[in-house]
């Protein structure tokens, strides 16, 4: 293992840090509000809710059902020939960036509606029997009673993100995950590889306190 030059490592791992949040910032931003509004429509055409429809709920469940499970390397791989398409490359940031806020679209859309589910049925009949329309009750009742949960439910997703955007760096898509297999990996330096490391944890930690944190002050209203 060749001694590390610190001058060099530092600024470039700051950079792959920045390509790291950039990735997972839009990922989380446009899958977060394509997941919500995904997940509303499961959970409003379920049986027995405001817009009950059989037909609409069953073909957005398996929809969700058939991508989410999909690894994201296998995922990301699968999707490079829209990706290229929509983006104009099959690789690199934005490739991945796109696949990335496909794959938080269709987890964020599960986790809504989980989240949704758990809210008081009685709080909605009320909303309903006091003239309430369908905006109102989504705006004004259904999001704000679920708003803990929901928050609890964005960090995980957030948290999954950061790891997608490790995986994209398999093809090539720049931030720690690609640094840490071109400095780290494939030039036998585990020092590197466990600065990555690191720093993804710190990311995290940062990300599930908030987000516990918020979810609480929530809850005790």
């Amino acid at each position: 293992m060749k001694p590390i030059d610190w001058n060099q490592t530092i600024p470039d791992l700051i950079a792959a840090t920045g390509e790291t949040l950039y990735m997972v910032v839009i990922a989380v931003a446009l899958g977060g509000v394509l997941g919500l509004v995904l997940g509303l429509v499961l959970y409003l055409t379920r049986k027995g809710n405001l817009l009950a429809n059989r037909f609409v709920f069953q073909i957005i469940n398996v929809l969700v059902n058939f991508f989410r499970p999909i690894p994201f390397v296998i995922f990301i791989a699968a999707v490079q020939p829209l990706a290229r398409s929509v983006v104009g490359i099959g690789i690199g940031i934005q490739a991945a960036t796109f696949t990335m806020v496909l794959a938080a679209t269709f987890g964020i859309a599960r986790l809504v509606e989980q989240n949704l589910v758990t809210v008081n049925p009685g709080v909605i009949e009320a909303a309903r029997a006091m003239g309430a329309g369908l905006p109102r009750i989504i705006f004004q009742v259904l999001i704000p009673e679920g708003l803990g949960a929901l928050i609890l439910g964005y960090t995980f997703a957030f948290v999954a993100i950061i790891d997608m955007s490790a995986v994209a760096g398999v093809v090539g898509a720049g931030g720690l995950g690609n640094y840490a297999i071109q400095y780290g990996y494939r030039q036998a330096n585990p020092v590197i590889t466990w600065t990555t490391v690191v720093i993804i944890v710190i990311i995290v930690q940062v990300v599930q306190g908030l987000g516990n944190w918020l979810s609480r002050r929530r809850l005790r209203r």
